[in-house]
């Protein structure tokens, strides 16, 4: 899955990453070292005159028949094996899928005693888990997979723009901590993706998979990351015995 992110390159970085000519004052986040659910993301997406627009978007799919904003606290990932017959990703996926931008993430090891009282059926949680921050070896930007909606308030009338990752089955770079990555996009399929072209819903299968081995790169950090209120450099920096995973 994705739980908790980073983004510290500023607007004009990413939309230059991302061919994207014009962007507003809202996307200037400033560094961001512990993006949580319910905050704010970049994304890139088709914009309504053509071409690609960066925007913020609000982390948790809030589909447009949701009663209220509580939903989207729920719905910060989509598998992508079965966005295309649920009910809250099908429509996103078809007509408003999104790229993230996103400078790593994060994820947790569970203990090796942990993972055995799992594996014994056993119901008490016990033990701890390590945090992980994956990036690019190359310290590229990396383009994670989204769906977006339009949700209006029916009390206020605010319009809400939020967006889900869609996730896959872990490479060989993420699984000995999880199961569970992001679908991460190269720059030749952006375009299929945001839905530039003849590319169809059930054709874009092809990019919802595992990323290549040594797209990633997994450095311990330390418990600080784990407060989402702890919002500096000390989320990225490794841990006193920082290992890097083959």
């Amino acid at each position: 899955m994705c739980g908790r992110m980073v983004l510290t390159r500023t607007a004009h970085e990413i939309a230059d990453v991302f061919d994207v000519p014009e962007w507003s004052s809202e996307c200037e986040f400033g560094p961001r070292y512990n993006v949580a659910p319910s905050q704010n993301v970049l994304a890139v997406r088709l914009a309504s005159e053509g071409g690609r627009e960066l925007v913020p978007l609000h982390w948790g799919l809030l589909p447009s028949g949701s009663k209220s904003r509580a939903s989207g606290y729920r719905m910060i990932n989509a598998r992508c094996e079965t966005a295309a017959e649920k009910p809250s990703f099908r429509q996103a996926l078809k007509a408003r899928r999104c790229i993230v931008a996103s400078d790593g993430f994060y994820e947790w090891k569970q203990s090796e005693l942990k993972q055995s009282e799992q594996a014994a059926g056993a119901k008490k949680k016990s033990g701890t888990k390590t945090p992980y921050l994956f990036r690019s070896p190359a310290a590229a930007p990396l383009a994670l997979a989204g769906l977006w909606e339009s949700w209006i308030d029916r009390d206020s009338g605010e319009v809400v723009e939020s967006c889900a990752v869609l996730t896959c089955e872990a490479n060989v770079d993420m699984r000995s901590v999880h199961h569970r990555m992001p679908v991460l996009l190269s720059s030749p399929d952006y375009d299929a993706w945001l839905g530039i072209g003849p590319e169809e819903p059930l054709g874009l299968q092809r990019l919802m998979k595992p990323a290549p081995p040594g797209q990633l790169e997994a450095i311990e950090v330390s418990s600080w990351v784990n407060n989402p209120r702890n919002e500096d450099r000390r989320c990225i920096e490794p841990a006193s015995s920082a290992t890097r995973l083959a």
